[in-house]
């Protein structure tokens, strides 16, 4: 960032008064830039005992597997994004059954919402960013081609609980937190 979207003058990244990380502020202001991780929301789409799972047409990880996610927008809540995400990535209506996992990745800033949901009427399709949408079963799922630690992990669970018959939320942690990485030679 060079210039504060307030009042268009140059910005410095120092600690300001009262915090503790260093931010972008304003020389001539004094607005403070915060920049806050981002959430990412999808789904797990069931239809049939299989899960949908589309092929990237994009970068990151273009060609491999994920679960239709996406970045959330303003104005909308997580779960009307992960349905959103999955219309937009699989050309599929969903009902958003409940929050299913929650992974936190600070070396990227990033938070991952997954829900668990249920295709309305087992239609889908490619969408713009999508090469190919396809349903799997756990057999059949391409494991070795699947884009995130995220959705490895997610899909991983999916199956051993829906095994047991139960679906816990689940949480954890993918990646080093910031403090916690080696410095830079």
């Amino acid at each position: 960032m060079n210039f504060c979207s307030h009042c268009a003058g140059r910005v410095s990244l120092r600690i300001p008064p009262g915090d503790r990380l260093p931010r972008f502020v304003c020389e001539a202001c004094g607005t403070v830039h915060y920049e806050n991780p981002r959430i990412v929301a999808g789904c797990i789409p069931e239809w049939e005992g299989r899960v949908l799972l589309c092929r990237r047409a994009i970068e990151p990880r273009r060609g491999l597997w994920t679960l239709p996610a996406g970045f959330m927008e303003k104005g909308e809540s997580a779960d009307e994004a992960a349905a959103r995400e999955t219309f937009e990535e699989a050309q599929a209506r969903v009902e958003v059954l409940g929050l299913y996992t929650l992974y936190n990745l600070p070396h990227i800033s990033q938070v991952y919402l997954m829900y668990r949901a249920r295709l309305l009427d087992g239609v889908f399709a490619a969408g713009e960013e999508t090469l190919e949408a396809d349903l799997f079963d756990e057999s059949m799922v391409p494991w070795d081609d699947i884009a995130f630690p995220t959705v490895r992990e997610t899909l991983m669970h999916f199956f051993a609980d829906r095994r047991r018959g139960r679906f816990d939320v689940r949480t954890g942690t993918i990646g080093p937190a910031p403090w916690q990485r080696p410095p830079a030679p």
